[in-house]
This record gives structure tokens, sequence and C-alpha cells, in this order.
């Protein structure tokens, strides 16, 4: 009878084990670039990060009773200059767990007017994910991409800018910042992204992701309010098009109110057809 609860203990603490969140680094060897930030990184009460310098990933494992395979690899968003990694991170990565989903929070370095500091951390987050899909128990096949707002940008900068070694499966936008153009851009987004280059205009349409859809950028699914007056709806209707227009699968939910930064808020009057909608398009469309 000793015996046999010793078994019964170990194997709960194994289970517990393959639970505990993980966080890894995505440059264990450091970087040659710095994005200039020297102040402390901070978390505030509502899980919003500043200050990120060292950028990293926490993994929220699937419930291995209901796990897919499938992984999300989520980009909080906050005008690139905080991460609102909570309503934005943390409450999603733990709702995909719950359902058999893989959630990955991003933590990006901060671009400070660096401009290719977010992205090349995406893109080296979506290697290590893949690499090591299996340890984590991940189908190397079903790694997909989700942003917010800003991080929704970002998101949709690695569907259109990607190697073969760092491009996403899907993607899930929510209410992302897409152009950069000067009428229905947001502009603090295109400021700290950009920083002293923010009127060049090659870096403008570089980062105006409704024109660098290529014709294997991954299946989208879209997700904003009519009334965003943050993100104006134009933004996602843009890559939509873009989207159709290159035959890629895409789907585009269009919510009557909401404003913008809903993310997993449960006030959000259309909280849980938003929780259905992203299920059943992630279920059909990793099949």
């Amino acid at each position: 009878m000793k015996i046999f609860f010793l078994a019964i203990l170990l194997l709960t603490s194994m289970t517990i084990s393959a639970q505990e969140l993980m966080e890894i680094p995505v440059w264990p060897g450091g970087t040659t670039e710095s994005n200039g930030i020297t102040a402390e990184e901070t978390t505030n009460g509502s899980g919003h990060v500043s200050n990120v310098s060292v950028a990293s990933f926490k993994i929220y494992p699937a419930d291995k009773a209901k796990n897919t395979g499938i992984a999300v690899l989520i980009c909080p968003g906050g005008g690139y200059g905080i991460e609102a990694a909570g309503h934005e991170g943390v409450d999603f990565a733990q709702w995909y767990a719950e359902n058999g989903i893989t959630g990955i929070v991003m933590k990006y370095r901060l671009p400070n007017g660096h401009h290719k500091i977010p992205l090349k951390d995406v893109q080296e987050a979506m290697r290590i994910i893949r690499h090591r899909a299996s340890e984590w128990n991940i189908n190397p096949h079903k790694i997909g991409v989700s942003g917010f707002s800003a991080g929704g940008h970002l998101a949709s900068t690695l569907l259109t800018h990607f190697d073969e070694s760092s491009k996403p499966d899907f993607g899930i936008l929510f209410y992302p910042v897409i152009t950069f153009g000067e009428i229905n851009t947001h502009m603090g987004s295109r400021k700290n992204l950009l920083g002293a280059d923010e009127k060049n205009q090659e870096l403008i349409d570089y980062y105006s992701n409704e024109k660098q859809i290529r014709d294997n950028t991954p299946p989208t699914l879209l997700l904003l309010s009519d009334d965003d007056k943050g993100v104006v709806p134009e933004n996602s209707i843009l890559f939509y098009r873009g989207l159709k227009e290159k035959n890629i699968p895409a789907c585009l939910y269009i919510f009557p109110v909401g404003g913008h930064g809903w993310g997993f808020k449960k006030d959000f009057r259309y909280h849980e057809q938003m929780k259905e909608l992203v299920l059943e398009w992630l279920f059909a469309s990793c099949r």
C-alpha cells in the first residue's frame, strides 16, 4: 500500500511538473544590438510591462487530456510603448491551455525607435518553438501567431515578413494596427517603432503590412469592433482585402460595439461569442 501511494505521488508530481510554466529566453547568449532602454523592467497591477529590453516567452502548456497539438504565440499590444501582457497575453494563454491549445506569451523587446528589433525577436521565437515542438507536445505544423493592436501589427509583420524557418502556420489578429499610411495608422505605434525614421517612406511602406502580403501568407482571422476609434477598422479591412486578392483563406468579424483594447476582458459585450469564433476557426484551420 505504501508503494502504491508513493507511485501515485510520483505520478502527480510528474503531471504538475509537466504543467509548470516555462519562461524561455529568446537570445540566451545575448544580442549584438540594443534597443537603448536602460531603465528597469516593471510590471504594474494590470499586467502592463514597461521597459522591456530582454526578450523571452512564457509557455502555458495545453491541458494534457485535451491537447490538440496547436500552439499560439501571443503578442500583447500597447502601442509599442508597453506590453499589455495581462488581458492581451496571460488571460488568453490560460484560456487556450484549458481548451487543449498551448498558449505562449511573447515578451518582445520594445523598439524605442529601433524598428528591426521586435520582428527579429518574434522570428527567433517562432524558430525556437518549432525546433522544440516535440519537447513541448506541440505539432510543428500547427504553430500560429496572434496579436492585439500594436501587437497585432507585430504579428501581421511576421505573417508578411518571414523566412521558411520563422513562418507561422496561421494568424489571429485582434483590432490590429496594419497600415503605417497617414490616414488610417495609429501614429503612436508608428512613432514608437520607427523613431527618428517615422517619415521615411520606404519604412512606412515596408511596415504597411497590407502592402506586404505574399502568395504564401498564412490564413488569418481578424476580429475588431466597428466603433474602434483607437485603431480604425480600415486597418483590418485593408489586410482582409489584400489576403483575398491573393486567394488566401481569411475571416473577418466586426462586432457592432466594443471600442478598442477589449482583449479577454469579460465586460466586452461579445466576449463569449468571440471565444466561440476563435476556437471554431482555429480547429477548422488546423485539421
